[in-house]
């Protein structure tokens, strides 16, 4: 028998004791700063970075990342209501995160943690950008999970029913038939395990040659191509996405794809590389001295 489509009728939340509740995609967002931890600590062998850099950088990162998925999402989405209700930016429990605002954040982040241990940014961020589409991944499984950020109603054998995704007609309220759709967080995450695969190899294969900034190009380039053709098929987060000829998702994946590209182009004129970028000095604690 061939399945017209999956239904999709998942509890994101895992299990709960009193009022804490454990749900899937809080684990998912661990697991994409675990994972990243451990690829980063283990497999690139970073040997400028000591323990506490490395714990710091973590921090660094995970500020970043929540702080700025969270203002893209009000700032670029919803602006007039945040504007106007600022207390509810706070609220990140009620949802609305932005990988865009994410990916801005994170590199505010690390631009005041080089400034902090004097680092190269294009060396670091050549390392970093390497680990970000694996945790993209789990992200994206989380919201597979909270049945949301799907795509647009399809005949495709392998579309997803979210039946818990409970849609409501905008003008009279009722609850409107909800049809098979585009998983669009699942060909994403897919996406983003390619990428991430493609951009390991490589680093490994090319350590010792690779120009600083071309695989952070390299990263912007695939990521947000990637994102910018899913985002055809997926569904308008908001009301005035829809009379767009590109929607909102895809406005900002313009700008990182052209960032990448002129990164590459950067790298062929600028031969510095990485095994050039000076090691932090450590400073010397005067213990007994005055």
């Amino acid at each position: 028998m061939i399945l017209d489509y999956i239904t999709w009728d998942v509890d994101p939340e895992i299990f709960s004791i009193g009022k804490l509740s454990i749900r899937w995609y809080g684990l998912m967002f661990a697991m994409a700063f675990l994972s990243g931890y451990i690829v980063f600590t283990r497999f690139l062998k970073i040997k400028r970075l000591d323990a506490e850099m490395l714990d710091q950088l973590l921090i660094y990162i995970a500020v970043g990342t929540i702080i700025g998925a969270r203002l893209g999402h009000c700032l670029f989405y919803e602006p007039e209501y945040y504007l106007s209700n600022p207390v509810e930016i706070l609220k990140i429990w009620k949802g609305g995160l932005a990988s865009h605002g994410a990916a801005i954040g994170i590199v505010v982040s690390l631009w005041l943690y080089i400034r902090k241990h004097k680092l190269s940014f294009l060396w670091l961020m050549d390392r970093l950008v390497i680990v970000v589409p694996l945790g993209g991944a789990f992200i994206r499984t989380g919201n597979l999970f909270n049945s949301e950020i799907y795509g647009r109603p399809t005949d495709l054998p392998w579309g997803f029913k979210f039946v818990r995704d409970v849609i409501r007609d905008p003008n009279t309220g009722a609850i409107m038939p909800n049809l098979p759709s585009h998983p669009t967080q699942i060909y994403e995450a897919l996406s983003y395990l390619l990428i991430f695969v493609i951009l390991l190899y490589y680093f490994r294969k090319n350590k010792d040659t690779v120009r600083d900034g071309f695989i952070f190009g390299v990263f912007l380039i695939l990521l947000f191509i990637a994102r910018f053709f899913i985002e055809f098929i997926k569904n308008d987060q908001v009301a005035f996405e829809s009379g767009m000829s590109l929607n909102m998702g895809q406005w900002l994946s313009l700008p990182f794809i052209f960032i990448g590209m002129y990164l590459i182009y950067y790298t062929k004129n600028h031969p510095r590389y990485f095994s050039k970028t000076p090691i932090p000095k450590k400073k010397e604690k005067n213990i007994g001295k005055k």
